[in-house]
This record gives structure tokens, C-alpha cells and sequence, in this order.
């Protein structure tokens, strides 16, 4: 199973502060942060999203076909999420909605590219 996922950034200060204020929405905090590398979580021994500069000193890019999808318990939670993610400058790439019968998700990109959703089987 997923233990974490690691997004690239070219500003992590902007960075930061996008997922302080979205992921803290969820009740995630820092679980550990370096100059170049933060985590978040909701309590020990669940899943995190990080954000890092890359190791490699090159611009972080997007992975053509590469999505974190980051779990809720209900469909009024991944309205809340998404609904955040644009009010902090993410850009739709699906409103949140049904997708099929039992699939219920909000796709956007965050500020540096990279392609999320929230979601939840319903």
C-alpha cells in the first residue's frame, strides 16, 4: 500500500503554504520538513503527501499521466477539498461529481503542475 507521495516544486515556500492551508483542511500537519522536503499526514502510520526540490538540482516538472488521488470519507468532503484547492489557486481539471455508480471525485492541478483528486467510492 501507498505510505507516501512525493510531489516536485520549484518554490517550496508557495508550496508550503498551499498544502499547510489544503491538506490542513483534512486535519493534516507536518511530520517532518527539511530545507528542500515537507511532509504532511493525518497521524502516525497513515498514508502523506510531501513536496520536494528536486534532488537533482533541474526544474521540478509534471509527470505526463501521473495523479495522486487523496482519499475522503464522502462526497461532501471531496466538494469541501476541491472547493479549496481552487479557492488557493489550483486549477480545475474535472469538477467534483459522480463518476459512475459507486465513484464520486474532484480533479485539479496545485500551483506547481502537478495533478490531483479527492475522492471517495460511494
Amino acid at each position: 500500500m501507498i505510505g507516501y507521495i512525493t510531489l516536485g516544486t520549484n518554490n517550496i515556500d508557495k508550496a508550503a503554504e498551499f498544502y499547510d492551508t489544503l491538506l490542513g483542511e483534512m486535519g493534516a500537519k507536518r511530520m517532518m520538513e527539511a530545507d528542500t522536503f515537507i511532509a504532511w499526514n493525518t497521524g502516525p502510520g497513515q498514508p502523506g503527501v510531501s513536496i520536494i526540490k528536486p534532488n537533482d538540482g533541474n526544474a521540478a516538472t509534471v509527470g505526463n499521466g501521473v495523479m495522486v488521488a487523496i482519499a475522503c470519507d464522502k462526497p461532501e468532503t471531496v466538494d469541501k477539498m476541491y472547493k479549496k484547492a481552487i479557492e488557493l489557486g489550483a486549477k480545475d481539471e474535472g469538477p467534483a461529481g459522480p463518476r459512475g455508480d459507486s465513484f464520486y471525485a474532484g480533479y485539479f492541478r496545485d500551483i506547481d503542475g502537478n495533478k490531483l483528486n479527492f475522492f471517495c467510492m460511494t
